[in-house]
């Protein structure tokens, strides 16, 4: 298991790869992309639902791995391969969501300790009303969860077709971003302004209420193509065939 560094446009390469791997099978992506959200809905519903949920996330992320190596392959879609961790390597896969919920739990501690709870009552409560004072918070929360995503990107995906043990995929994954910085830089940037450049499109095109009637659909295509490019960042960078 080795970490290749790629040139700084291959992060705009992922996105681009992502929406092929999305019109290359969009009904199965949208069926897999919709079963993962109920299953989390449902499980948020459950008693302490909202801390069990992360536990989840790892091994779904492999599920969405394999749905774009299936993808690249030309092979169809399907939701059996969202549920690919939870019939091997569960439990690396578990230890890893474990992991996790611990890092978002002292996230949330650490923005109670800079605004006595303000921003943390937003991200436990929805609904709530983001203040023009929290932004300073949420910067630094974000700022902090910046290690957290970087160690936990390619992490399941190299616990489940790896095989490498907890600690060794955390640091592998934090390595390999840090060493491929440039592209996460480009990937980032685009993944965050491409989008509100088309909503300030659409916003000025339409107006704001047309806007909103069109959220959804929207969603429907960016987030399978953002989930698919999360593939082709692990091909790039990891994969043997991705050498050739």
């Amino acid at each position: 298991m080795q970490a290749r560094v790629v040139h700084a446009l291959r992060g705009a390469n992922w996105l681009v790869t992502g929406w092929r791997l999305f019109c290359a099978a969009p009904l199965g992506w949208l069926a897999v992309v919709f079963v993962y959200w109920v299953v989390m809905m449902l499980v948020s519903l459950l008693p302490f639902g909202v801390a069990a949920a992360p536990l989840l996330v790892p091994a779904f992320s492999v599920g969405f791995m394999a749905a774009g190596r299936a993808a690249a392959r030309g092979a169809p879609v399907e939701l059996a391969q969202l549920f690919e961790a939870f019939r091997s390597r569960l439990k690396p896969q578990l230890a890893l969501g474990a992991l996790y919920l611990a890092c978002l739990a002292a996230l949330l501690g650490a923005s109670w300790l800079l605004d006595d709870g303000a921003l943390g009552q937003v991200l436990v409560a929805p609904r709530a009303e983001l203040r023009p004072e929290m932004r300073g918070t949420l910067a630094a929360v974000m700022l902090l969860y910046l290690p957290v995503i970087m160690a936990f990107w390619f992490s399941p995906v190299l616990v489940a077709w790896h095989a490498a043990g907890v600690a060794k995929s955390l640091f592998f994954s934090f390595a390999a971003c840090l060493i491929n910085w440039r592209a996460f830089l480009v990937y980032g940037a685009l993944t965050l302004l491409a989008p509100a450049l088309v909503l300030l499109a659409l916003a000025q095109a339409l107006g704001a209420a047309a806007l909103r009637a069109l959220a959804l659909p929207l969603m429907i295509f960016v987030l399978p193509t953002l989930l698919a490019s999360f593939y082709a960042s692990y091909r790039d960078i990891f994969a043997p065939e991705a050498a050739a």
